[in-house]
């Protein structure tokens, strides 16, 4: 064997694992069948502005161990999430606050928005039995419809009456004036993009692209004595219990000639008629400056739609179901057979994780197979 380990993708959790079992000596490949590193947080500078390949990632944690971890890699710069709702041309703050309930009922103190939601909530006399129910009997019917009903329909590419109430269990609802979307003590985008944080993040080690792990699984599987998969679980055993169901984003990028399309970084469009779901303006993730700090004179926006996962398309959700949780505990069942892998990541574990929780149980992966018990909850 030439390798202790071969790392199967190059996003945050193969990266962790390669870095930090290279700092305890052992010898990594990773291996990667895009052309290049980072997986979905890969960022590309496109005039200046580095654009979010793969959608838009806002790193937020309250993990203080998790922040001080990732920040070795890369400088964070102050970016709050402060998204905003387009209903058919009437613009909303997210998340619901006052800004929002001012908008949308003309009311000015926080007593008049929880009276106005309370009457509102009395709709649900029951215990919520899907996901429309479960967001009447948190935010009353005005705000459901303008808010949340088209755009999550088009997410999820299923009615809301047929969606799972778990998925809307926590509404972030505000009385005050805070437009700070994420409750997260730390928040930022890295400095240079992301790609640059994973690239220090693989320093010194041996990194392969353009490779296919599971097109070249006898061979690759010969080069290390374990290997650590953060592909698809069900595509790893060929599919043979089923196939896990996904959500996939498709882009339509573009590089405007003006200075400003949108004013911010994220435009909801939360009517069911517009096809895609938001619009991304790449460059107010870092304040429409450059590198050197000078404002830029172009923009790059993304349009994203969501659709049904298919092969050859790349998953991003997870569905998780009970249908699609109780083949993916078949599936982990076969997993944990294999002394080999170690399956990791939101594909590997189907499990959809924000960044943090990903960098979490890297590195408690990292140590419970290298070392000491690492506290992901700490």
């Amino acid at each position: 064997m030439k390798y202790d380990y071969l790392v199967v993708g190059s996003g945050l959790f193969g990266a962790i694992f390669a870095h930090e079992a290279t700092k305890k000596g052992k010898k990594v490949l990773v291996v990667d069948k895009r052309s290049n590193i980072a997986g979905n947080i890969y960022t590309k500078e496109v005039e200046g502005i580095n654009v979010h390949e793969y959608g838009a990632h806002i790193f937020h944690t309250n993990n203080k161990k998790v922040w001080q971890y990732v920040n070795q890699f890369a400088e964070f710069n102050r970016f709050t999430n402060s998204p905003v709702a387009n209903y058919k041309g009437e613009l909303y703050s997210l998340p619901f606050n006052m800004y929002t309930f001012n908008k949308m009922w003309g009311v000015v103190t926080p007593e008049e928005a929880t009276k106005k939601i309370e009457e509102q909530r009395k709709e649900i006399t029951h215990e919520p039995t899907n996901l429309e129910e479960q967001a009447i009997s948190l935010v009353g019917r005005d705000i459901y419809e303008k808010l949340i009903k088209g755009y999550t329909e088009k997410q999820w590419g299923r009615d809301c009456k047929d969606l799972p109430s778990f998925i809307i269990k926590r509404l972030p609802v505000r009385l005050t004036f805070d437009n700070n979307y994420f409750n997260a003590l730390y928040q930022g985008i890295p400095v240079g993009g992301y790609t640059k944080m994973v690239e220090n993040m693989l320093e010194g080690i041996e990194v392969r692209l353009n490779t296919d792990y599971l097109e070249n699984k006898e061979e690759l599987d010969q080069l290390a004595d374990k290997v650590v998969y953060t592909g698809p679980i069900d595509a790893y055993f060929n599919y043979q219990l089923g196939t896990l169901e996904y959500r996939s984003v498709r882009f339509e990028t573009e590089l405007l000639d003006i200075p400003n399309f949108q004013g911010n970084a994220a435009v909801n469009y939360t009517d069911r008629e517009t096809p895609w779901t938001r619009i991304i303006e790449h460059k107010w993730f870092e304040f429409g400056k450059d590198k050197d700090g000078n404002d830029i004179d172009k923009t790059v926006i993304s349009r994203e739609y969501s659709s049904e996962w298919k092969p050859g398309d790349e998953p991003y959700y997870p569905v998780n179901d009970e249908r699609n949780n109780k083949l993916y505990a078949k599936y982990k069942e076969l997993a944990d057979q294999n002394g080999k892998v170690i399956f990791g990541g939101r594909l590997g574990m189907y499990k959809y994780f924000d960044m943090d929780a990903v960098i979490a149980e890297a590195l408690n992966c990292v140590k419970e197979n290298l070392g000491e018990q690492y506290d992901r909850d700490k």
